[in-house]
């Protein structure tokens, strides 16, 4: 990883350490902005957040969402100049999102415990990096075993 992932990866699972000690769902997200440079130094955290649903009541507010809802109002060219990163693969309203803003790269922590719309994003020409990280998948998969329900209900699957 570059610096530059490294910051947003970071950033994202401090996010997700977070909601899983409010007892929430843990996964974080972060858009960081970049341009075309890969120096660190230029890079900008515009928004971060993890998932709320649990600690907010709320229907959508998913990692991803919550970071795009944190970095606010932005020019589309921001966006295009920008990458999500996100602890686990991203859902379909979470893609959705990303497909609309046209982020043209995201990051993801791990895909292990659950696969979202990773095909769709790179079909559509986003990079898709996947880095495996050990500790997105403990904390996740420690979370689907403790609250199966509640990660049932989040990804919209009846038990």
């Amino acid at each position: 990883m570059d610096g530059i992932d490294k910051l947003g990866l970071s950033t994202a699972l401090a996010k997700a350490r977070k909601s899983y000690q409010e007892g929430g769902i843990p996964i974080g997200a972060a858009l960081v902005y970049h341009g075309s440079s890969t120096d660190p130094k230029d890079a900008v955290v515009l928004g971060c957040s993890h998932n709320s649903r649990i600690q907010k009541s709320s229907a959508t507010l998913h990692g991803e969402i919550a970071a795009l809802e944190d970095a606010g109002r932005l020019k589309a060219e921001v966006y295009r100049g920008s990458t999500m990163y996100t602890t686990l693969s991203p859902c379909s309203m979470c893609t959705g999102a990303i497909l609309l803003y046209k982020i043209p790269r995201v990051v993801i922590g791990e895909n292990e415990n659950w696969v979202g719309g990773e095909e769709l994003l790179k079909s559509q020409g986003v990079e898709v990096i996947v880095i495996n990280n050990a500790e997105c998948k403990e904390l996740m998969g420690k979370f689907i075993v403790e609250k199966p329900e509640e990660w049932n209900e989040d990804i919209g699957e009846i038990q």
